[in-house]
């Protein structure tokens, strides 16, 4: 590990951070900075990560980190500077002043005494003016965008050639940058408007012209590798246009998507420019009376039918990088709309995110369940093991290792997805079974309901602790405390009846459900199926 060489990330739990934490962890030594705890960001740890929670707007912080790298004489490799902010309202925000050029200043005066071999600086083509008809974005073009976030990137490249003499950097303009779960809130309004019954499912602004290039987010983290790569190859400093070539129509995207859905493409309504305009400001002032503004704002209107074709061309030969065919986007379209079809909880909590939507607080507990699985995990085996022959969940305890291991792991993930998609059925159904199924082992009905109560308590114990988490005791005791409770009656009931001499417990309704522990008139979620099968021959 001391081999090999430094890189700094900030934003590192960002979109495109995470991806590109996971393609350099093993040739590099990485720090990453970010607001959010490794714990919660979904980066998994590793002996290459070292994780720094902190705003870079925090100088003494940062420099604590930086400092400690310079006095041990470590060379540092590349700094990738991700973190930013940016909305899609318009409007001025405090946030675009602080974090995208104050917080980028305090990274640069750092860098004056770490000397890396590069700065990298994620900027954006959206910080460029649309260019003439017929033309296209290049290297050469001025950040001269008028919106507030392109004018903080304006900015932020000129500081970066304020220290061309002491910091070498790389700009890299980044076209629109989705995965194939969407997560670029633009495409995903557009996407959920189009696959919908609104009234508006097949209008488009003017002629359909609308266009930005787009880049998928794994060819957006092999760009960067490329950068890192080829750190002490460019000049000193140097604009790269991260983007294919072209630009995507909005006509052709409404094309691409309702061929998919519908089977065959819909036609669309055009609602000329001069019509367009004035009805995006009207919806937009009806939002604010009603209290829910459209994500459609007024700014938006000037730029219909305008596009912001892109030339990468030069980028692509110097740093010998193509984005994949593949992963175009008109080719990923099917894809984007199979995730949002099979999974609609797990596409909406990543839009909702990428939105910077408040999550709804199941999605949140979700969330936190998922980032302290292991933790959970631990403290819930030591629980129910406990002191061999003292604890009073002795029959747990003569259970094999790897039965219990598995019982434990599916318990919790079956109680993550009963809170994710809201429906408590789900780990009462489960529970009913593994009662059924420690009742002819021989476990006491207090056994099995005290070691769902045990997770409970280390639930409420973990995630109460969470910092920042935006959850309240009230959404655990909805979402966590209510759904082991009623599992824990089904269990008893379980009992009840199979202790009296029963072959089969009976079905019980929930939320106008029909529920059977072996036959059911109502087809089960897909994952509880899954864990059916996982679990039939395990418990």
């Amino acid at each position: 590990m001391e081999s090999l060489p430094w890189i700094v990330i900030t934003g590192a739990s960002g979109f495109l951070g995470r991806r590109v934490l996971d393609l350099l962890k093993s040739q590099y030594q990485l720090i990453a900075i970010d607001l959010r705890a490794q714990s919660e960001s979904g980066v998994p740890k590793h002996p290459n990560i070292s994780w720094h929670q902190f705003d870079i707007c925090n100088k003494e912080a940062l420099e604590a980190v930086c400092g400690e790298l310079h006095a041990n004489g470590d060379t540092i490799h590349s700094v990738i500077h991700l973190a930013a902010y940016y909305d899609f309202t318009g409007e001025e925000h405090p946030e675009y002043q602080r974090t995208n050029i104050d917080g980028l200043r305090n990274m640069l005066e750092q860098c004056r005494q770490m000397k890396p071999m590069r700065f990298i600086f994620a900027s954006s083509l959206a910080a460029c003016d649309f260019p003439p008809p017929g033309r296209a974005l290049t290297e050469n073009s001025p950040p001269d965008g008028e919106h507030p976030y392109a004018a903080s990137k304006r900015r932020g490249e000129e500081m970066l050639r304020e220290y061309a003499d002491e910091v070498p950097s790389a700009i890299i303009r980044f076209a629109a940058m989705y995965s194939d779960w969407c997560e670029y809130p633009p495409l995903f309004v557009f996407l959920e408007t189009w696959l919908s019954h609104q009234w508006n499912s097949r209008i488009l602004g003017g002629r359909g012209e609308s266009a930005v290039p787009y880049l998928h987010v794994r060819d957006g983290a092999v760009f960067l590798r490329k950068v890192v790569e080829k750190a002490d190859e460019l000049q000193r400093v140097v604009v790269l246009n991260a983007s294919t070539n072209g630009a995507v129509t909005h006509q052709q995207l409404f094309e691409a998507a309702t061929s998919y859905y519908y089977s065959q493409a819909r036609k669309p309504i055009h609602i000329p420019k001069f019509l367009a305009g004035p009805g995006v400001v009207a919806r937009d002032a009806l939002g604010r009376l009603l209290g829910k503004r459209p994500f459609e704002r007024p700014w938006m209107a000037k730029f219909i039918d305008l596009q912001l074709t892109a030339d990468a061309s030069h980028t692509q030969e110097l740093l010998g990088w193509h984005p994949l065919p593949r992963l175009n986007i008109l080719q990923r379209v099917p894809f984007l709309i199979e995730n949002m079809k099979t999974d609609p909880v797990e596409w909406s909590r990543r839009n909702q995110e990428a939105m910077a939507v408040t999550l709804r607080p199941n999605l949140r507990i979700y969330r936190l369940l998922e980032a302290y699985e292991e933790e959970i995990t631990v403290q819930f085996m030591g629980i129910v093991v406990g002191e061999r022959g003292q604890s009073p969940l002795s029959s747990y305890q003569a259970l094999p290792a790897d039965e219990l291991d598995w019982h434990t792991k599916v318990i919790i993930h079956t109680l993550m997805t009963s809170v994710r998609n809201r429906q408590k059925g789900i780990l009462m159904a489960y529970c009913r079974d593994v009662a059924e199924r420690r009742c002819q082992q021989g476990f006491a009905c207090e056994e099995v309901a005290s070691a769902l109560a045990a997770l409970n308590h280390v639930c409420l114990e973990v995630l109460g602790k969470a910092p920042d988490s935006g959850v309240t005791p009230k959404d655990l005791h909805d979402y966590i405390t209510t759904t082991i409770t009623f599992s824990i009656d089904q269990v008893q009931e379980v009992f009840e009846h199979m202790q009296e001499g029963e072959v089969a417990a009976p079905t019980f309704r929930y939320q106008d459900q029909l529920w059977r522990p072996h036959r059911r008139e109502t087809k089960p979620p897909a994952v509880e199926l899954e864990l059916r099968e996982k679990t039939s021959t395990n418990d």
